[in-house]
């Protein structure tokens, strides 16, 4: 038993995360790039890299199936049969 009160004294005192992305450790800049749709799909995946050096970007061909998880590293780019964006893509 007196290993037990040895373990709660060395539990770390730091206060808990206030937001879900501060959790996550997730991008803390820019949300949308409205701005790309209608460049194509490498032309978009470039400016976002390039303005948020921490996101993975993916392509994907609109009306796609792509798994619900949100993560707040990543950005999908959906494009069009043409290969140009077509809706803002945004994080998650």
């Amino acid at each position: 038993m007196a290993g037990e009160d040895n373990r709660a004294a060395e539990l770390p005192q730091e206060p808990l995360p206030r937001s879900f992305d501060s959790l996550l450790g997730g991008n803390r800049g820019r949300k949308t790039w409205p701005e790309v749709v209608g460049m194509t799909g490498e032309e978009a995946k470039k400016q976002i890299e390039e303005e948020s050096p921490g996101i993975s970007v993916h392509i994907v061909p609109q009306n796609s199936f792509v798994t619900m998880d949100f993560r707040t590293n990543r950005v999908r780019v959906y494009v069009d049969s043409s290969g140009k964006v077509a809706n803002a893509p945004k994080v998650g």
